[in-house]
């Protein structure tokens, strides 16, 4: 005879099994969403474990630097943000520390551990060297009048004539190509 479904209806073989099928799927589907939650909360609060570590780095920053801004963001993949370029997330196994750095030419990875004091070693170096790259940044920034001399080096500032005299010459060659370009129209039109 006919076997009986899961409505209680009776079903010949492979005519409503999709409905069972789908029934099962939705079954295993819930059992692994709530795996990934459980393990996505893992790795959340490992990257908290890391953050209560970074407490004391942060305190030490000096106060006029503000390149870094820490903090964990939730999603598909968590991370603890390090600044605007680099994080840290947790490895393939989920008990690994991967510290990476995004840039133009991809990511890259600057460190991955499973331990807390190595990672903290790691983000102490990068927050160093991202400090002494700010402050070549702002002092290659500076006119050449604010920047000290080194010792047997003498900076030479330019002359402010010799600017007037580069300005006068733009200004004549300017007006001298416009005239041209107005001769040149004018001589079409004839």
């Amino acid at each position: 005879m006919a076997d009986q479904g899961l409505d209680g209806a009776a079903r010949n073989p492979g005519v409503g099994s999709l409905r069972a099928a789908l029934h099962k799927a939705r079954i295993e589907a819930a059992d692994r969403t709530g795996v990934v939650v459980d393990l996505r909360d893992a790795e959340a609060a490992r990257l908290e474990i890391l953050n209560e570590a970074l407490d004391q780095l942060f305190t030490e920053i000096p106060p006029g630097v503000d390149l870094f801004d820490r903090g964990i963001s939730q999603g598909d993949t968590p991370r603890l943000w390090i600044d605007s370029i680099a994080h840290v997330a947790m490895g393939r196994d989920k008990r690994i520390y991967r510290f990476v750095q995004d840039s133009r030419f991809g990511r890259t990875v600057l460190a991955e551990s499973h331990d807390v004091p190595v990672m903290v070693d790691a983000i102490t170096d990068y927050i160093a060297h991202r400090i002494i790259e700010r402050d070549r940044a702002l002092v290659s920034a500076l006119p050449a009048d604010f920047i000290p001399a080194a010792r047997g080096v003498s900076v030479v500032a330019a002359k402010p004539a010799s600017r007037f005299w580069s300005f006068v010459l733009g200004i004549v060659i300017g007006v001298a190509g416009l005239f041209g370009l107005a001769l040149i129209a004018a001589l079409r039109n004839m």
